[in-house]
């Protein structure tokens, strides 16, 4: 064994090439043990027990394990706490440094911030680097320092500092040869661990650049392909968002502007973080919501009585996607139609997705409840039946996902719209007109 290794610690970042860490750990020389955790402290509180992204964590671990045996190591995949992984890991390997990318979330940061002083404990370098997006934390502000809170402006300014630097790849390639030298070890299964599989068909790593480029034109129809369907992989960091974002700058600004989305939302995590469990805009945390379990249900399971919402609903259910222009007009059916809290249609969705990504979906649940940071006003409410007529008007997704939609099996509508756009604009505004 090697005098002295560095760990290298797979997290969002699941993939070998232009790889930010890696390449770091690589570069510098030392063997490095690239490592996994499947994390008991949040595996423990996943309800379902045949979740599809741990299934696609342990299938794209497999595909790891392949690459790096072929070059003669081996990916360390750990099942417990992290805390009590690494103490392990650093008495199995003489550890100098851990690498690993950065992660924004609430319980990540905790974590790391633990794992970093039981390293600095043992005499062991914590080192991280920015990856999974173009621009971060203080990357990029307004003319007076402070954080957009809009996202028009901060698009405008992600464009123009962005150049050839921030989208340049890390040629991790380059360094193979410093992966650590072992035989290939186990990889828990699913089994092992209290999951079971199920038949998913999971969205290829690549996107053809015709439909880039027609993306402006179908991306809100959900009958057809019109979207890429790499939002779980840049969940899991499959796939680099560097890459991506050149590829956006040829092909497709409204592409673009998407995968801006992302390093807002993100943004607005790191400097607020008061979002992940309450309004952005305090106010709305006044909403005297009506939150009756029956009809949460009956939304969970696609039984509204407006197709587009059940169709919507029924795709979730059954395949952890869910288009993007339905997502919009599923949260704000819940939110303004049944006046239940955003923050229940934000766990459902986080339980559901297969893209689930906290700043991401927080930032759409709040847009859709008018609470958040960019939100739309909350005197917006969809309509259903004139959503349904724009984006689904020969009803192909309706009829997809509500085949008894023409039977007298299908429900009628559960509220009246009309009434329940007032009775929204009623309890919105009181709320909002009480004083501090």
């Amino acid at each position: 064994m090697a005098s002295e290794i560095s760990l290298f610690w797979f997290r969002r970042d699941m993939r070998l090439h232009d790889n930010a860490a890696l390449y770091h750990a690589l570069r510098e020389g030392k063997p490095v043990v690239p490592i996994f955790i499947f994390d008991t402290q949040i595996l423990d509180a996943l309800p379902d027990k045949q979740d599809r992204r741990v299934q696609f964590i342990h299938h794209t671990l497999t595909q790891l394990q392949a690459d790096l045996t072929a070059m003669g190591s081996s990916l360390q995949v750990a099942y417990g706490k992290p805390l009590e992984v690494f103490a392990r890991l650093t008495e199995l390997y003489p550890v100098k440094k851990v690498f690993c990318n950065h992660d924004y979330e609430p319980y990540a940061l905790e974590r790391d911030a633990q794992v970093a002083e039981l390293l600095k404990s043992k005499g062991i370098a914590f080192e991280t680097h920015k990856d999974q997006v173009i621009f971060e934390k203080d990357e990029v502000l307004s003319g007076q320092g402070k954080p957009y809170t809009v996202f028009t402006p901060y698009s405008r300014k992600w464009k123009e500092q962005v150049n050839a630097f921030y989208l340049q790849p890390y040629p991790t390639e380059k360094y193979f040869g410093n992966f650590y030298q072992q035989a290939p070890l186990p990889v828990p299964s699913l089994e092992e661990m209290g999951f079971v599989g199920a038949e998913v068909a999971f969205p290829p790593a690549e996107t053809s650049d015709a439909l880039i480029r027609r993306y402006a034109e179908q991306r809100d129809f959900p009958a057809i392909q019109g979207t890429t369907r790499l939002s779980v992989h840049l969940r899991f960091g499959t796939v680099s968002i560097r890459q991506l974002a050149q590829k956006a700058q040829q092909l497709s600004e409204s592409w673009l502007n998407e995968l801006i989305w992302r390093d807002f939302y993100m943004n607005i995590l790191h400097h607020f973080p008061h979002v992940a469990t309450r309004a952005f805009k305090p106010d709305y945390d006044r909403i005297d919501w009506r939150n009756n379990e029956e009809e949460f249900a009956r939304w969970c399971q696609g039984q509204t009585g407006y197709p587009i919402v059940d169709a919507g609903m029924r795709e979730l259910n059954q395949t952890g996607f869910m288009h993007n222009r339905v997502r919009m007009i599923t949260a704000s059916f819940l939110v303004k139609h049944l006046l239940i809290d955003w923050r229940w249609g934000e766990a459902y969705f986080a339980q559901k997705l297969l893209d689930f990504d906290l700043s991401a979906n927080n930032g759409g649940w709040q847009w859709a409840a008018g609470s958040g940071c960019d939100a739309a006003p909350y005197f917006r409410v969809f309509n259903p039946t004139l959503q349904t007529q724009k984006f689904d008007k020969d009803l192909r997704y309706i009829k997809k996902w509500v085949p008894e939609l023409s039977s007298l099996k299908y429900p009628q509508p559960m509220v009246e719209h009309s009434f329940a756009r007032e009775r929204a604009l009623a309890t919105y505004k009181k709320a909002l007109s009480k004083p501090e």
